[in-house]
């Protein structure tokens, strides 16, 4: 597993990613000000209701409307909503920093790609897809899923896509800085989610998030990507 630290991949079609700043400032906001308990923290079973969890998706309440003769003291939130609501809220600082750490990595150069409105919605739909990947493959699990991750998964999906050669400096094992091809570290990093899925060595991860936002990232860029753009540049 690696942690991306930054990459050698200038802008070439806008001035700033506008959007992949706006996407970490308000993923921090939402964790300083209701997660942290810092500033206005909501309670346990309001905060679980804005994540995904997918028995609930598929029981009688998805649609959003309150399962007869049961009382709710939070706020419920339709759970077909809950596909976009669990990509902005995290676990914890560490959670929250290595998927912000990612986006601030791979999300400029997608942003470059798409333009700014396109990567927004590029993004979400990662995020979607990834939802859907996980509720579909534990549709009982009654575990809330949270966090950007499936959603990143899919900037990583286009970024082997779009710049396969370009160098990525990784910290490898958690401290080793090297440089190293980003196609060699997505295809690692891809090996790693089916390993992760195949023998479950560890189970509080939701890997096939993971995999949906990334098989949706790398279809979604071949049609949401700017005209001209190349592939495998």
């Amino acid at each position: 597993m690696f942690v991306p630290l930054r990459d050698q991949n200038p802008l070439t079609y806008i001035h700033f990613q506008y959007v992949t700043i706006a996407l970490i400032v308000v993923n921090i906001l939402i964790y300083v000000i209701y997660q942290s308990g810092l500033i206005s923290p909501i309670d346990e079973a309001t905060w679980a209701s804005f994540a995904l969890v997918p028995s609930e998706f598929f029981s009688e309440g998805f649609n959003g409307l309150p399962i007869p003769g049961e009382r709710y003291d939070y706020i419920a939130v339709p759970e077909k909503y809950t596909l976009i609501t669990y990509m902005f809220l995290h676990g914890g600082l560490m959670h929250l920093g290595g998927n912000m750490l990612f986006l601030w990595v791979f999300g400029d150069n997608i942003e470059d790609a798409t333009g700014h409105f396109r990567f927004l919605i590029f993004y979400l739909l990662c995020g979607v897809a990834a939802g859907l990947t996980h509720s579909y493959m534990a549709p009982n699990s009654n575990i809330p899923l949270i966090g950007a991750s499936g959603a990143i998964a899919g900037l990583i999906g286009a970024y082997l896509i779009l710049h396969p050669k370009v160098q990525v400096w990784v910290l490898v094992l958690g401290r080793i800085p090297l440089p190293v091809n980003a196609a060699l570290a997505i295809i690692a990093w891809f090996l790693f989610q089916v390993f992760q899925v195949v023998y479950m060595l560890e189970d509080s991860t939701a890997w096939w998030a993971h995999i949906g936002g990334f098989i949706a990232g790398v279809f979604l860029i071949l049609i949401m990507r700017r005209k001209g753009v190349p592939l495998f540049n």
